[in-house]
């Protein structure tokens, strides 16, 4: 295919023709201000502020084509005068108001504003039936801030979750949940993240956060997920993939947090108990296939959808949950703290894990694991609005409990539970070390991978699945035939939690590959690569677990499910 050679402010540029005007630009380092554009989703022109010139017409460069010869121009007058006027019809609907702004907490909004000089317009007809939604304890839904560019409606119906729609005619189009009964929000919250304005956002947190922080007596505890480590990066500038695990260890120190430990310490509970319990099923070939449960999204399809297979989900708690009730039992045990003084904050991807921490069947002594839950996108905002610039902080360690293997740290991409969770679970089978522990066959962003893995002299038949779409296609496979897997991981999101609810804007698959490169960098470069070997682990195992009778024991690694109803 040839290059098209063309020019954008006399600047000679060369592309694939297939491409649009404003991905070459956004590739080349060109600001054109645009809204509803996103690599992944339908290009609809919906947002009009992409605006540029081309031989006297101004039209939209996210569906322009690049022609021989053509010459661009982003900055014209007619242009800016045309563009800055729908911005600012797009932008009307943010209040003067914004509980968010007067907190010092700017909004995607104000910041798009601040940015391109809009003035705002304070909304004089506010859109019918416009009230905002909240999702249970994930996301919240502001129609009076939606601009109607139809992103977040758009990756619910292609993840498969299908269940917001636009409603309202012309100028009060905005965003809404279905009313449709049978269908219900999993919370994975991929409409926040493709939300460019912030109409759907996850639930904030950072209040309480802040208050914990500044309490005397409460010693406060921040754990990270895997793939916070290496998106926190964006929202500062940083290169798409960047590991900035040291500069984030600093970064809750400068925050004020008492003690800095890790979710992947969780995470290597995690795998194994998971592997246990895998290798339990399959001797007895009961319950098979088993489900992963990390991913809450996941476990609300199912019992919402299909509470008939809940008993193929794994009893495991996930990885923040394992961790949080590690810290108030056994390690206050060992400190001699009371547990009532801890507060637990995880820093996620996703906003589900809110939902995750607010379940009561997961309390342990009568004790939330978690306390909260800050997406990557609260965090970066908890970051600026304290003064600290993560990409000027002195790398550092986390404390003792940190400690996790490079099986951890690949929990965040697609495969990297199920990969975790059969390193352990061969040594446990066979009783030797696995020597090469890449599983390259449930690698990769796809969202259906297939594969077949021999342990010892057994062959274990897996699935690794992402988005709703899938989870539906699994399960019409399982059904019509329970013996074509025997462990089958599934996330919510697409290329797992790296491409998660939670994340930086914009999020897009290429992002997420970058992403998901730099969690398996960090694995293949530690030394500890399995989740039975990590010394902290097994001290919580052997001088603490083991001393538990079974219902203590159930009460801190274990879960049950039962069938929800809409919005449970």
């Amino acid at each position: 295919m040839s290059e098209i050679n063309f020019k954008i402010d006399n600047i000679p540029h060369s592309a694939n023709p297939d491409e649009s005007v404003l991905q070459i630009a956004l590739r080349e380092g060109v600001d054109i201000p645009h809204f509803c554009h996103h690599d992944d989703l339908p290009t609809e022109a919906r947002c009009r502020t992409c605006l540029v010139e081309v031989e006297g017409k101004v039209v939209t460069s996210c569906n322009l084509k690049p022609a021989e010869g053509m010459d661009v121009f982003t900055d014209t007058p007619r242009v800016k005068e045309m563009r800055l006027r729908n911005m600012e019809l797009l932008l009307a609907g943010h209040r003067e108001d914004c509980p968010k702004c007067q907190k010092g907490l700017h909004c995607r909004v104000s910041v798009l504003m601040d940015r391109y000089g809009v003035s705002g317009i304070k909304y004089k007809s506010p859109k019918a039936d416009a009230h905002l939604h909240k999702m249970c304890q994930a996301a919240e839904i502001d129609p009076q801030l939606c601009i109607a560019c139809n992103k977040c409606v758009e990756i619910c119906e292609k993840t498969g979750s299908n269940f917001l729609e636009m409603k309202g005619k012309n100028a009060q189009t905005h965003a809404a949940p279905t009313d449709r009964t049978t269908i219900d929000c999993i919370y994975c919250g991929q409409c926040t993240v493709h939300c460019p304005v912030g109409a759907v956002r996850e639930q904030n947190e950072i209040e309480p956060v802040e208050r914990a922080l500044d309490d005397p007596d409460k010693i406060v505890i921040a754990q990270m997920a895997p793939s916070v480590r290496v998106s926190i990066g964006e929202e500062f500038g940083m290169p798409v993939g960047t590991d900035s695990t040291g500069q984030a260890f600093t970064a809750f120190r400068e925050l004020g947090f008492d003690k800095v430990f890790d979710v992947n310490m969780g995470a290597d509970i995690t795998t194994i108990v998971e592997a246990g319990e895998l290798i339990e099923r399959i001797k007895e070939n009961k319950n098979l296939p088993m489900f992963t449960s990390c991913c809450p999204a996941w476990v609300k399809h199912m019992e919402f959808y299909h509470p008939d297979l809940l008993p193929h989900l794994t009893t495991s708690r996930s990885p923040q949950i394992h961790a949080g009730a590690a810290y108030k039992t056994w390690w206050a045990k060992k400190e001699n703290i009371d547990p009532k003084n801890i507060v637990v904050v995880s820093f996620m991807p996703c906003t589900s894990k809110k939902y995750e921490a607010r379940h009561r069947k997961l309390n342990v002594n009568d004790l939330r694991p978690v306390d909260y839950v800050l997406t990557t996108r609260e965090w970066a905002v908890l970051l600026k609005k304290r003064g600290i610039n993560l990409p000027e902080l002195e790398p550092s360690e986390p404390d003792s409990l940190g400690l996790y293997s490079g099986a951890a740290a690949i929990y965040g991409a697609s495969g990297g539970v199920m990969e975790s969770a059969l390193r352990t679970a061969y040594f446990e089978l066979t009783g030797e070390e696995l020597e090469k522990v890449e599983f390259e066959a449930v690698r990769g962003v796809e969202g259906f991978k297939k594969a077949e893995i021999k342990i010892g002299d057994r062959v274990i038949k897996v699935a690794v699945i992402a988005t709703a779409k899938n989870m539906n296609k699994i399960i019409a496979e399982i059904t019509a035939d329970k013996s074509a897997y025997d462990y089958v991981e599934v996330m919510a999101c697409p290329g797992g939690c790296i491409g998660g609810g939670g994340q930086p804007v914009p999020t897009t698959m290429e992002i997420v590959k970058k992403r998901t490169e730099a969690l398996y960098n960090i694995d293949s470069s530690m030394e500890l690569r399995k989740a039975h070997l990590n010394p902290v682990v097994r001290d919580f195992f052997d001088n603490y677990v083991s001393k538990l009778s079974e219902e203590e024991r159930k009460s801190i690694l274990e879960t049950h499910y039962s069938h929800k109803n809409r919005y449970e």
